[in-house]
């Protein structure tokens, strides 16, 4: 969630504590909070627990006019190297919880991975096809995130949202109006706070062998030690594909993408569809080698990528 807001804060210090409290930071560096590791600094940056905090942050900031940046987990993100001129608001709404025999409570700020383990420890199917993927769940769902012909909003009951006028409300899955890696919350700008999924009933021993086969897929082709945001790219809808989608990182491949570097950015030798930091690369040097990428695409088949990655800052 992003807004550019056209008017920039003129509080004091003090002022802007008082405004939003004394747990606001200031010039926070992002590069931690994102899996590329990449970026400059928040002016501001605001860590939240509760649908009240997010509402009261939210109308906090468009009464003075403070442009707002929503983070999660960080794994779709890359960060201008100058930064954010605005307020960075971290979502860390925790709790897992199984509410009935198919229901599972969880808040917007677990980790994905966590809620994957937390329905298998329970013997609920459905949530397999997300084992290994980055991120928080509310970023999940802002993302619809998939896998293995698995989409989060497939399993998803109810939502509680906080809207842009700060407004808490309860929806269900047809609300978000889920698309491929897309949702309704990406133009609407509302908030993920906490969410009920409805699973199947499963054997425990068959749901941890799929996410161990999962895993172990996972594994063979992108980077264990991280600093990379998983696919950069959207694959692209098609029926005669398995899952109906044909693979970003099939054209890559073909297009020579496999092991190109700018700076210490680098596409990974296993799978052309992931940019990898070395230890050393900018946000700059990740956003130009990913316009290499898509432009080999480009000129091989006459196809341009769309990011799944978000951008924010001046590139």
């Amino acid at each position: 969630m992003v807004e550019n807001l056209t008017v920039k804060p003129s509080l004091s210090r003090s002022e802007m504590i008082e405004a939003f409290g004394a747990e606001l930071d200031f010039d926070k560096e992002l590069g931690s909070f994102t899996t590329f590791k990449t970026g400059g600094s928040a002016r501001y940056f605001l860590k939240v627990n509760s649908a009240k905090a997010v509402s009261e942050t939210i109308q906090t900031s468009h009464r003075y006019q403070i442009p707002l940046f929503l983070v999660g987990g960080g794994s779709n993100l890359l960060v201008s190297d100058s930064g954010f001129d605005g307020l960075i608001l971290k979502i860390d709404v925790k709790g897992l919880e199984l509410v009935s025999g198919n229901l599972i409570f969880c808040g917007a700020g677990e980790n994905l991975m966590a809620l994957v383990d937390f329905s298998a420890d329970n013997s609920l199917t459905g949530l397999e096809f997300a084992s290994g993927i980055f991120g928080s769940v509310g970023g999940a769902i802002f993302g619809n995130a998939g896998a293995y012909g698995g989409e989060i909003a497939d399993i998803i009951k109810e939502i509680t949202l906080v809207d842009m006028d700060g407004n808490i409300k309860k929806v269900d899955a047809n609300y978000c109006e889920f698309g491929y890696r897309d949702s309704l919350l990406k133009k609407s700008n509302e908030v993920v706070i906490d969410v009920l999924f409805e699973l199947s009933a499963g054997e425990k021993t068959e749901i941890r062998s799929r996410i161990d086969e999962i895993l172990a897929i996972r594994e063979k082709k992108h980077p264990i030690e991280g600093n990379s945001a998983g696919s950069f790219f959207k694959n692209i809808p098609d029926p005669k594909e398995k899952y109906g989608k044909l693979p970003a990182g099939r054209l890559l491949e073909q297009a020579g993408c496999k092991g190109l570097k700018v700076g210490g950015a680098q596409v990974y030798e296993k799978h052309a569809n992931i940019i990898v930091n070395r230890g050393n690369a900018t946000s700059s040097d990740i956003r130009k080698l990913a316009d290499i990428m898509k432009e080999r695409v480009s000129e091989k088949f006459g196809i341009l990528l769309e990011e799944e990655v978000i951008q924010i800052g001046q590139f």
